[in-house]
């Protein structure tokens, strides 16, 4: 005899069952009300992409994590871990012929094999928001206001998450200021992204060992994250010219959040880093304020992906939320569905007589419209009454000879317990009555 377990579910993938699915469209009702409320347009690709559409693209750390190996035809393949480089493959075969800016969201299923932890499976849907064709900053702060209002319509306010932002443009000033040579900025950012996570002498270290920093240089990085709030950049790199560029569009940026209302939701941190290597501008994760969970969401600007996979020079932002943290956060905060078995009819048949009238009232209310069930089988009429109290119906709807006689059928409210009287031609009709 087959043993259950040898058809177990694989480690860090969800199995989704009606009342848990329950969450997952709400996730998706809420992405899908906000894009279009924005003006975004959906769209989606392939699950499986060539390796290479991720090979240089992305950082070693997320090529580590493919699902990839060769298919039949001999093609290296992969299981797409993201969704940005498809779209930058999308709309690198199409973005000339289309009016810009381009703003497309989608919800990808994505895979990643890493290792399990709180928040981190090795699949989950994410919704993806990009704003292509546009260079400015308030591209930029649109995008991070669509995810903003996308948890704010799941009922989470200011007063649970926060959105922390960044400049690449401007750490890589700072950065140079501190004494760290171009090259060197990668192996820099990856150790900048960790300094929250590491004890300060383990960065130091890495500062050494893996970008190759002197002491000096060493020292003047450090410093950068002493009094990493804006103010403080400001009154100490103010006069340099390399950091007040980047440094006045950070603060257009932040102008632009306030203006679309959303200033007490965001706040400048530079340890916000990202860890992919595409992005080249501002960049942002969305935390909730007690500190228990990973990000949220996190995104940013990545103005050259298009031209790496042959497309046009483009300037584009977009942002990632999965649904594992959220749907966490949402559980904790008491803001997930109830779920509960719901249909608006249900068809009792008094006797078995009945039973084919109660078939044709409900393919009748279906085509109408409603769900509608009744017993397959003919039963007892305590059992239908049981049956329909288990599936939540909203209404009865009784079919016994007395009743039929006079041409009508018993409704019953299920919630009030009122009950009336109606024509049985109404209800075997397909259409509304005087429609």
């Amino acid at each position: 005899m087959t043993n259950a377990r040898e058809y177990a579910r694989l480690p860090g993938f969800r199995d989704f069952t009606p009342g848990e699915l329950a969450l997952r469209n709400q996730l998706f009702d809420a992405w899908r009300r906000v894009s279009r409320r924005y003006g975004f347009e959906e769209y989606d690709g392939p699950p499986l992409e060539p390796l290479e559409l991720y090979t240089g693209k992305s950082g070693d750390e997320i090529v580590g994590q493919l699902y990839n190996f060769t298919d039949k035809g001999g093609r290296e393949i992969s299981l797409r871990p993201e969704m940005t480089p498809s779209l930058a493959r999308i709309l690198g075969e199409r973005s000339r012929a289309m009016p810009k800016p381009i703003r497309w969201f989608s919800m990808p299923q994505l895979f990643r094999y890493e290792r399990q932890q709180r928040g981190r499976l090795r699949e989950h849907f994410q919704w993806n928001v990009d704003l292509i064709g546009d260079e400015g900053v308030e591209a930029d702060a649109e995008v991070l206001a669509v995810a903003l209002d996308g948890l704010r319509e799941l009922g989470l306010g200011a007063d649970q998450i926060r959105a922390r932002v960044s400049d690449r443009r401007l750490l890589s000033a700072l950065l140079a200021s501190a004494g760290v040579p171009d090259a060197s900025l990668p192996g820099a950012y990856a150790v900048v992204d960790k300094v929250e996570r590491e004890p300060r002498e383990r960065t130091r270290e890495r500062l050494v060992e893996e970008v190759g920093l002197d002491a000096r240089a060493v020292e003047g990085v450090l410093s950068l994250f002493e009094e990493p709030g804006l103010e403080a950049v400001e009154a100490r790199f103010g006069d340099d010219p390399a950091v007040a560029a980047p440094l006045a569009e950070v603060r257009r940026f932040f102008d632009v959040v306030a203006d679309l209302g959303l200033g007490s939701f965001v706040e400048f941190d530079l340890t916000i880093v990202r860890g992919l290597a595409y992005y080249t501008g501002i960049v942002f994760e969305i935390f909730d304020r007690q500190g228990e969970f990973r990000a949220i969401c996190g995104g940013g600007r990545y103005d050259r992906l298009l031209e790496l996979v042959g497309g046009e020079p483009l300037g584009a932002v977009g942002f990632g939320m999965g649904d594992v943290v959220l749907g966490e956060l949402l559980r904790e905060r008491g803001l997930a569905p109830e779920y509960g078995r719901e249909v608006d009819l249900y068809v009792v048949a008094i006797g078995e007589e009945q039973h084919a009238l109660a078939r044709r009232v409900a393919a009748a209310q279906r085509l109408r419209g409603h769900s509608a069930l009744y017993a397959l089988r003919p039963t007892s009429v305590r059992k239908q009454f049981s049956q329909a109290a288990s599936e939540g119906a909203r209404e009865v709807i009784v079919v016994g000879p007395d009743e039929v006689a006079r041409g009508v059928a018993l409704v019953r409210d299920m919630q009030s317990g009122n009950e009336e009287e109606r024509e049985l031609v109404s209800l075997l009709a397909t259409t509304n009555p005087g429609s």
